[in-house]
């Protein structure tokens, strides 16, 4: 994969300018809330998730970010700034926010040209990008006839044009192909791995899973975790062990005795919390018990976040509530 090319006077070598910081940001719409008082910052070289239900808050909180919409009040700041009164903002911060929202009668480079000039990027700039996401062939084609996949790969060239230290991204991978969430996937990293900051909103747990270093969490508008991906997993169900065994009821006196919970699952088999598989296997063997399985399951991060979210999510299908 080719190296991202900087512009002249990058401004991703300045590390100051890279911090997002948000503190009390509450937007409302009449007597609806969309966001309420949130407080976070998200700092270079790491990828960080921004996750939550849909209808939680996310697009709105990047757009206060980027000066798209005004906070009814509290502040969203990049480099200690709003971002709204920076000029040639695409240096300072790159954005993909809707891939549909491109004039669908330009081509490609046509659009990144004319950014460009708006933001006194050098013309060969655009070339680099169109280069970096895949689509130099179809750059003189125009964007209507484009799939989803393909606008997601032009909407990430625009955030990538102005080489800014900081980038924000709405749901990235929607649209893609396998072999593009990877490319997305790998691009990530390595925008992270350079000290750029990287804030990647999605309802993915499983993407975030694969993608982040961080996680954001908000449901209806509020903050539930700011902390790292393995702390987060591990806020929901703990740790279990699936045990198979032909002797599960003297297994489970054992073990029981122990200090753990137990319960069937299936053909010979327990799940067991409380105790780790190590020593399930030491109390086992100690007390001559024969083990036909022994794996330690750890919850998955869509299963902490669904728990964790459970109260957050607006709109539940049939009588989940």
């Amino acid at each position: 994969m080719p190296t991202t090319a900087r512009c002249a006077e990058s401004p991703a070598r300045d590390t100051v300018g890279r911090v997002i910081e948000v503190s009390g940001l509450t937007k409302r719409y009449g007597p609806k809330t969309a966001v309420n008082g949130l407080t976070f910052t998200v700092r270079p070289g790491h990828v960080t998730g921004f996750l939550g239900p849909n209808g939680a808050g996310k697009s709105t909180t990047l757009r206060m970010i980027l000066g798209l919409n005004e906070p009814t009040s509290g502040t969203a700041t990049v480099a200690g700034r709003p971002f709204r009164d920076r000029p040639r903002g695409l240096r300072h911060v790159g954005a993909l926010l809707d891939a549909q929202d491109v004039h669908g009668g330009r081509t490609a480079y046509a659009h990144l040209s004319a950014l460009a000039r708006g933001n006194r990027i050098p013309r060969t700039r655009v070339d680099e990008v169109l280069r970096e996401v895949g689509l130099t062939e179809v750059a003189r084609r125009r964007i209507g006839g484009f799939s989803l996949g393909m606008r997601q790969r032009l909407g990430i060239a625009t955030a990538l044009l102005g080489d800014p230290p900081v980038l924000l991204f709405d749901e990235p991978i929607n649209g893609l192909d396998p072999e593009g969430v990877r490319w997305v996937r790998g691009l990530f990293r390595r925008l992270a791995a350079e000290g750029r900051t990287v804030f990647v909103s999605s309802h993915l747990m499983s993407e975030m899973e694969h993608t982040a270093d961080h996680l954001i969490v908000i449901g209806r508008g509020e903050l539930i975790a700011d902390e790292s991906l393995a702390e987060f997993a591990a806020r929901g169900t703990p740790q279990s062990v699936t045990v198979r065994t032909p002797d599960a009821a003297s297994l489970t006196a054992v073990l029981t005795a122990d200090g753990a919970a137990v319960r069937p699952d299936g053909d010979r088999a327990l799940t067991v919390t409380g105790l780790s598989a190590a020593r399930i296997g030491e109390l086992a063997f100690q007390h001559r018990i024969m083990l036909h399985e022994l794996a330690p399951r750890i919850a998955s991060l869509e299963e902490a976040f669904m728990e964790l979210t459970a109260d957050s999510v607006e709109y539940l299908a049939g009588d989940a509530r």
